[in-house]
C-alpha cells in the first residue's frame, strides 16, 4: 500500500454501470415526487454519487470531493446520504489508496460520523450502521486489491516464464548448432582435404579410405546431436571427450594432409579432472580443423603441460604464405573453443606468433 493503485478494465466499467444506474433512478425518483424546492438537495445527492467516479483518476481528488459536499449537505440536510456514500467510498479508498490516504480518509470518516452523532438536530442517530457499512466496503475493497495484486504478480510470472522459455529456446538452439559445428565440420573438412587428393595415385587409396572413415563419424555424431535434441529414448552413447583419442586422431588426420606431428606431454595423465578432459579434448579436435583448412607447410606441435595446479595445451601450425579459399571458415571454432575454456575458469588465447598459428588453454585442476 506504498503507491495508489488503479482500477482494472472490469472494474471501471462496473462501477460506470452501477453509478449510471444509480444517478438514473435518484433522478426519475426526484422528478416523479420531488418539487424543486429541493433541487439543491438532489444536485448534492447526484454530486456525491457521481464523485466516485473519480476514484477511476484520482482517489486523492474523489475523496476530497466528498468530504466538500459532506460540509455543504448540512445546508440542505442530505448529511446523512453523503455519509452513507463516504461509507461506501471506503471500498475504494482501501482497494486504490496508499497508507496516506486510507489513514487520511478513516480520520475524515470518524469525524464526520462524530458529528453527526453529537449534532444537535433533536433526531436520535445510530452511527452504528454506518461504521458497519464502513467496515464491509474497507474488507471488500482490501480483498479486491489483494486479489488484483496476486493477479499482477501471477502476469509479472508468466512475463518472466514466457522470457525464460524463450532464452531456453534460444540456448538450446545455439546449443545444437554448436554440436554440429564440433562434430560434424571436423569430419567435413577431413572429407573437403581428401576429395582434392583422390587424383594423386600414390596417396588416392589413402584418402579414400580417410574419407569413409569420416563419413562414417560424421553420420555418427549427428545421429548423436539428433538424438540428444529429441526426447525420444537414447541409442547412442554419450560423447567421452577422451583426450588420449583426440590426439591420436588428430595427428593421424593431420599426418595424413602432408604435416609432420609432434605430440608431448601425457594426455592420459590421472591428474586431468573430467571436464579438463573433455574441454582438451574439443579444444584438439577444433584446432585439428583449422589446421587441415589453413595450415602451410611445415610441422605441427602438440604440447600438454600438466602439474597438480593446471593443464596447459599448446598447439602450434605453420601460416600459410597465402590465404586457402576453397575451405572457407566462420570463426565459429574459435569462439566455441574460448567459451568452453572460460566457463571451466581457464584461460584461452588463439593468435599469430613468429610465422606459427598458436593456440593455448590452461584450465584448473587443483
Amino acid at each position: 500500500m506504498t503507491r495508489d493503485e488503479a482500477l482494472n478494465r472490469l472494474e471501471r466499467i462496473v462501477m460506470v454501470v452501477v453509478l449510471g444506474a444509480v444517478i438514473a433512478l435518484d433522478t426519475f425518483t426526484f422528478f416523479s415526487s420531488s418539487s424543486l424546492a429541493n433541487l439543491l438537495a438532489f444536485l448534492i445527492s447526484i454530486a456525491a454519487t457521481a464523485s466516485f467516479a473519480l476514484y477511476i483518476w484520482s482517489p486523492w481528488v474523489a475523496s476530497a470531493s466528498l468530504a466538500v459536499l459532506f460540509a455543504l449537505s448540512f445546508i440542505t440536510n442530505t448529511q446523512f446520504n453523503v455519509i452513507v456514500a463516504a461509507a461506501v467510498a471506503v471500498g475504494l479508498v482501501m482497494r486504490l489508496g496508499r497508507i496516506a490516504l486510507i489513514l487520511s480518509y478513516a480520520g475524515f470518516f470518524l469525524v464526520a460520523t462524530s458529528v453527526i452523532a453529537y449534532s444537535d438536530r433533536g433526531e436520535t442517530v445510530n452511527v452504528g450502521i454506518y461504521l458497519v457499512i464502513a467496515t464491509v466496503s474497507g474488507a471488500i475493497g482490501f480483498a479486491l486489491r489483494v486479489a488484483s495484486a496476486r493477479g499482477h504478480r501471477l502476469e509479472e510470472q508468466l512475463v518472466i516464464q514466457a522470457e525464460q522459455e524463450k532464452e531456453a529456446v534460444l540456448a538450446e538452439r545455439r546449443w545444437i548448432a554448436g554440436e554440429l559445428h564440433d562434430s560434424i565440420a571436423h569430419h567435413l573438412t577431413v572429407v573437403a582435404l581428401h576429395v582434392q587428393m583422390l587424383d594423386d595415385p600414390d596417396i588416392s587409396r589413402d584418402s579414400q579410405e580417410a574419407i569413409r572413415t569420416a563419413a562414417k563419424k560424421a553420420m555418427a555424431d549427428l545421429r548423436f546431436v539428433i538424438e540428444l535434441a529429441d526426447d525420444g529414448p537414447r541409442t547412442s552413447a554419450v560423447q567421452t571427450g577422451d583426450l588420449a583419442e583426440a590426439v591420436d586422431e588428430a595427428r593421424s588426420e593431420i599426418e595424413s594432409a602432408g604435416h609432420p606431428v609432434v605430440s608431448t606431454g601425457d594426455p592420459r595423465d590421472t591428474r586431468l579432472p573430467r571436464i579438463a578432459e573433455i574441454v582438451l579434448a574439443r579444444i584438439v579436435r577444433e584446432s585439428a580443423t583449422n589446421i587441415l583448412k589453413h595450415a602451410g607447410p611445415g610441422e605441427v606441435s602438440i604440447r600438454l603441460d600438466v602439474d597438480d595446479e593446471s593443464a596447459a595445451l599448446s598447439i602450434r601450425s605453420p601460416l600459410p604464405a597465402t590465404p586457402r579459399r576453397d575451405l572457407p571458415s566462420s570463426g565459429t571454432g574459435l569462439n566455441r573453443m574460448a567459451e568452453r575454456v572460460i566457463g571451466a575458469s581457464g584461460e584461452f588465447s588463439a593468435e599469430a606468433v613468429d610465422g606459427q598459428w598458436r593456440v593455448s588453454a590452461r584450465l584448473p585442476i587443483a
